[in-house]
């Protein structure tokens, strides 16, 4: 049985653990991402299905301390307004239900910010100068550390486990985490590992890595969970075999693994088929959901109908 790499885990975030290891390979549980307070995906999977995902991915984008309000297109405005309190309708889910959390959070830039600056083309801020002792980007970059631990705080004191997935996608270079490569993601990754576990003790969080490059692994010893996002050009029916031997060949054989993001749904039939030891799969938001852009109704039910897939 796989052991939290946080000796201090609360006996929460260790049954979970537990629980995605143990389903692993024999099953795997639905996921669904929002970045709105009233959750439309939610409300839409149940309406055509019947049934509502046992995972639930919320977005921390509008807690970002440092958003140039006044340097903003519209379209930023209305993703900040869209996504407050995201984190209220969380608490209150996950004290509703057995359904399990898992927070995304696409961090405003901590300076020189303008737009949707957690795009690397919207701001200025070089991630790597964080790792040098005294320059005003880490003083920035522990300012909102602190206060985003704050606001992770009353899941920690409720021992509400959450899969905590921060600089994600730092295999692309779109994201000023990953900008300056998958190495400097890495270190940034580790130095919110000791600052969240050591200083502020969110002992609740079960830390998710989410980068297929090998230059990028943190290490066994500050990862929980390995996982990859996947956007396929095109559907085609998969159970993402070829990506997961690709992420444990380039991570670690150790840790269990997770589709932390996919734009189509993964295929029910073949991976009961095939049992490839995925833990959970999260489908992304909006169009990859909602209407038939992406995933069609019909595949939808599938998967929600699956005696393979666990739901809430």
């Amino acid at each position: 049985m796989q052991e939290p790499v946080n000796v201090n885990a609360t006996a929460g975030a260790r049954r979970l653990l537990g629980y995605l290891c143990d389903t692993a390979g024999k099953a795997v549980i639905t996921g669904q991402h929002t970045q709105t307070n009233y959750m439309e995906e939610g409300v839409y999977i149940k309406e055509k299905t019947g049934r509502e995902p046992k995972l639930r991915g919320f977005e921390l984008l509008a807690y970002s301390p440092n958003i140039n309000y006044d340097d903003a297109t519209y379209d930023c405005l209305k993703e900040i307004y869209d996504n407050r309190g995201t984190l209220d309708t969380a608490y209150k889910w996950a004290l509703e239900t057995d359904g399990i959390l898992t927070f995304s959070f696409h961090w405003f830039s901590p300076m020189y910010g303008r737009d949707k600056s957690f795009y690397i083309k919207n701001t200025e801020f070089d991630a790597s100068k964080i790792l040098e002792e005294g320059t005003p980007e880490r003083k920035a970059f522990y300012h909102d550390m602190d206060i985003m631990a704050g606001l992770l705080k009353p899941f920690c004191d409720k021992d509400i486990p959450v899969l905590w997935r921060p600089f994600h996608e730092s295999d692309g270079d779109w994201f000023w985490w990953g900008a300056k490569g998958p190495e400097v993601a890495k270190d940034l990754y580790i130095l919110m590992y000791e600052y969240y576990t050591g200083v502020h003790h969110l002992d609740n969080l079960l830390w998710v890595w989410n980068c297929r490059l090998k230059e990028g692994y943190p290490g066994d010893e500050y990862v929980d969970v390995i996982s990859v996002d996947i956007y396929l050009p095109e559907y085609e029916g998969t159970d993402y075999h070829k990506e997961y031997e690709e992420l444990i060949n380039n991570t670690t054989k150790n840790k269990v693994a997770a589709l932390a993001e996919v734009g189509y749904l993964p295929d029910p039939v073949m991976l009961e088929k095939s049992h490839v030891p995925w833990a959970y799969f999260m489908l992304w938001s909006k169009e990859f959901c909602i209407a038939e852009q992406y995933n069609t109704v019909e595949r939808l039910k599938a998967v929600y109908d699956s005696n393979y897939m666990i739901t809430v």
